[in-house]
């Protein structure tokens, strides 16, 4: 039955600035999915800001080379199958799925791919790395791409598969000034800081195969997507429960009886979302020594810390692997000194290690509520095992700031995703605030960097997760779940780290 579709006015106040915005917002109706967001995306532009809030919006416009299943594996999305790879490694050539068209019309071909991967080796921060190996890329027909690398490096298939967008040849210059791809939904208007319109695209080609994550079948069921900016929190479960919104992204965990309660809608849980993590200072003060952070490490009680920031088992696991359970990349390889918490063996490191009583310096943040909540039990749990304890709580910019500094701190508290690729972990790289450098992290990046099959990779990846634990440049709390909501009227809402709603049917 075709419904009018209403527009309403929503006032609220944008996060602690108590700036009161008058938001446009269209009610779902035949075949409409209104979606709240966390704010408004700063462009959508994927490769120049490959932010959660630009990837969610994007993901409908664009589509890359690869995508990533339920075990969060690389697999084909715009290109035909995985790469044919030479017997030395450095050769990648891609088939292109045929007979896949832009937004604009035009026919997708091997030149798209060419000019987009060319822009986003030159604009985007991974596409660069990229470009640090790539000896050429060229077109091999219309049908397939050809890299040729200077020296092997088994991520490129997984870094294909985030933020590196096609689009047209044509327009892929520096800056883009429209925004078309190839993906389920076509941009039709945008409003800042009112709504980012899509609607659905008439001659989508989907990939075949079963749905799983962001890979197999994609079907535009609605024929609109309404991305509408709700910055406060509050709001956007108001909005949710009044039927104001059909999905609601990031909802805090305190609201979850009331959604589930309302009738109106219910809330969904999206499993592992990311990890927290006490990162350490390798290159100046305390935690020089690997003792020391080893200490740490054996002085802390992960459940506490996480049941603490989150208060209730549904919104959290622990597990010491860094990768969750049902990922690709999760074993339990090296993984020494989490758990319980080992007094004793903690007096041992610190005796051995000559500790002298030096406060450790523990920064972190109330803007991450949780981060702050994780602080706090630590601190606890440090000063029972013997360390004094200076916990500094400052707003997120000031953090970010002086973590670039390795003298003004020890430990510092964040947060993380899980990534496609374990080498883009941030800790790894040696330039993160953190400076972990060492022989058998280079030794085992190295031998993950020239693996060529899945099971060469899991096993540089144990090593590479061997080597943290052992050089402990941090200390992984736990994994966390997040909170979002839907109307209870749609029932084929699958959750992902990146909302998507091709696949979802809007409510009657």
């Amino acid at each position: 039955m075709k419904r009018v579709l209403v527009l309403t006015t929503l006032a609220m106040l944008a996060g602690t600035s108590g700036l009161a915005i008058a938001l446009q917002s269209a009610h779902a109706a035949d075949g409409i999915l209104t979606v709240a967001t966390i704010g408004e995306p700063p462009t959508l532009d994927a490769m120049q800001t490959p932010t959660d809030i630009v990837l969610t919006i994007d993901q409908h416009i664009f589509e890359t080379l690869y995508t990533y299943d339920v075990e969060w594996k690389s697999v084909p999305l715009l290109a035909a199958s995985l790469p044919d790879l030479s017997e030395d490694g450095l050769t990648y050539r891609i088939p292109l799925r045929e007979g896949v068209t832009f937004h604009d019309g035009s026919a997708f071909d091997s030149a798209d791919v060419v000019a987009s991967l060319k822009r986003w080796m030159t604009i985007n921060s991974k596409g660069k790395q990229v470009a640090e190996v790539v000896e050429s890329l060229t077109e091999d027909g219309p049908n397939a791409v050809v890299f040729k690398l200077k020296s092997r490096y088994a991520p490129l298939v997984a870094t294909l598969s985030q933020a590196s967008i096609i689009i047209p040849s044509e327009k892929a210059g520096e800056t883009l000034t429209e925004f078309v791809g190839t993906g389920p939904y076509a941009l039709k208007e945008r409003k800042p800081d009112q709504y980012t319109q899509l609607v659905r695209f008439e001659d989508y080609k989907s990939p075949e195969g079963e749905p799983s994550n962001y890979a197999g079948k994609r079907e535009a069921i609605a024929k609109e997507i309404r991305f509408v900016p709700v910055p406060d929190a509050n709001t956007r479960v108001e909005g949710l429960i009044s039927g104001q919104f059909d999905f609601a992204d990031s909802l805090p965990v305190s609201a979850y009886e009331r959604v589930e309660d309302s009738g109106v809608a219910k809330p969904v849980i999206y499993e592992n979302t990311g990890w927290a993590s006490m990162n350490m200072n390798m290159q100046e003060g305390l935690l020089v020594k690997k003792e020391f952070r080893q200490a740490v490490q054996a002085a802390l009680n992960p459940n506490d810390m996480m049941l603490a920031a989150f208060s209730d088992d549904r919104f959290f696991s622990v597990d010491g692997s860094i990768f969750p359970e049902g990922s690709f990349w999760h074993t339990e390889a090296g993984v020494v000194r989490y758990g319980e918490g080992d007094p004793e063996a903690v007096g041992k490191l610190l005796t051995d290690a000559g500790y002298d009583g030096t406060p450790l310096r523990l920064m972190t943040s109330r803007q991450y509520e949780f981060h702050y909540k994780i602080g706090e039990v630590a601190k606890a749990y440090l000063e029972a095992a013997g360390f004094k304890v200076d916990l500094q709580v400052v707003d997120w910019a000031t953090l970010t700031t002086r973590r670039a500094d390795p003298k003004e701190w020890d430990i510092f508290i964040t947060h993380s995703n899980f990534p496609g690729d374990p080498t883009t972990i941030n800790t790894i790289t040696d330039t993160y605030p953190g400076w972990y450098v060492s022989d058998q992290k280079a030794k085992a990046v190295a031998a993950y960097m020239e693996a060529t099959t899945d099971e060469a990779k899991k096993a540089a990846w144990d090593g590479i997760q061997t080597a943290i634990y052992d050089d402990a440049p941090l200390y992984k709390v736990g994994n966390f779940n997040a909170v979002s909501g839907v109307a209870a009227g749609i029932t084929d809402y699958t959750p992902t780290y990146w909302p998507k709603f091709w696949n979802v049917t809007p409510k009657e």
